[in-house]
């Protein structure tokens, strides 16, 4: 049995620490999280204690840790943890800044302890076959890669203030799943990257310095493309594709929907609109990224997404950010 924490009681933490505590094997002992009300009301859902950060880490009976705190605590829970010996889960993205990120990463190697980070679009279950059928080669070298990734609405302005901004924030996940499909397994990666943003949804997105549209272009080493789309307002519900060219074919990853049903009459023909936001479209995903996490801890293999892969996909973001505010390609 093992003993696990969750730091964060919001709405990505309320996720995992549910999650978690029905796992097999896991034990959710601590639920910590700067809002008393959050972490007793988590606690108590879940049968678990409330603590502080310091507890947690003191207490020698916690294997591992969750960590689901705003993004500029991750690297320095990150790295407290791996001092205390702790195992690690953090959401996305391990810091703000590449160099606190890389620094993490020396942390958790020097404590021997293992990170892993938590882009749990690779959980999907519909993208992770598609990467299975990639893997067996049944669409021969893949060549190109088209991302369309559109919330149903943007975050309040106050959570965009200090998000890192939509490249960091939002297109992160896209980042990885970049590196992920079209790079993964041969060692290709970023060679350049061209990016540009603007705000057609809500001036006050503009008077807080980011951008609620986005289109970005990635050439990697060995010549491959990569499109992505995204914006912060799609009317219609959580829009989240993918397709794939390979050198033998196309694989399409669309959209999951509430139910499949499509009727057909008089008046038209309707189906419903895709899942309304990504705790709904990803649910599975979240379920099977937590359970995998142990799972590796148990028998010892890597996890799918390591604190290096955290770092790589922050450094595609920076990227971004700085070649839509220069307006110039930039070049690895």
């Amino acid at each position: 049995m093992k003993n696990v924490a969750v730091l964060g009681a919001g709405r990505i933490g309320r996720i995992h620490a549910s999650n978690l505590a029905a796992l097999p094997g896991v034990t959710l002992k601590y639920v910590s999280d700067p809002s008393a009300q959050f972490a007793a009301e988590l606690a108590q859902r879940l049968g678990a204690q409330v603590a502080t950060i310091a507890d947690v880490f003191a207490d020698k009976s916690i294997e591992a840790v969750a960590i689901c705190s705003p993004t500029d605590t991750h690297s320095d829970l990150i790295t407290r943890a791996a001092q205390a010996g702790k195992h690690i889960f953090c959401e996305k993205p391990v810091d703000l800044s590449v160099t606190r990120a890389q620094a993490c990463v020396d942390a958790v190697k020097a404590a021997g302890v293992a990170c892993m980070i938590g882009f749990q679009r690779r959980f999907d279950p519909t993208f992770g076959e598609a990467h299975a059928r990639l893997a067996r080669g049944e669409i021969g070298t893949p060549e190109m890669l088209v991302i369309t990734s559109r919330d149903p609405g943007a975050p309040p302005v106050e959570y965009l203030k200090a998000s890192g901004g939509i490249f960091r924030d939002m297109l992160i996940h896209d980042l990885d799943v970049f590196r992920w499909i079209l790079c993964s397994g041969d060692g290709d990666e970023a060679a350049w990257i061209s990016a540009t943003g603007s705000v057609l949804t809500d001036p006050a997105i503009a008077a807080a310095g980011d951008f609620d549209s986005a289109a970005v272009t990635i050439r990697t080493q060995k010549g491959r493309l990569c499109q992505i789309n995204t914006t912060r307002r799609a009317a219609y519900g959580y829009d989240q594709r993918f397709e794939v060219l390979g050198s033998a074919g196309l694989l399409q990853c669309g959209n999951h929907r509430p139910t499949e049903v499509v009727q057909w009459d008089a008046m038209g023909i309707r189906g419903d609109k895709p899942e309304n936001f990504f705790l709904q479209r990803y649910a599975a995903a979240y379920r099977l990224e937590i359970a995998h996490f142990f799972e590796c801890l148990q028998s010892g293999q890597p996890f799918k997404t390591t604190v290096a892969d955290g770092v790589a996909a922050q450094k595609l973001a920076d990227a971004a950010a700085e070649s839509a505010r220069s307006g110039q390609p930039v070049q690895f």
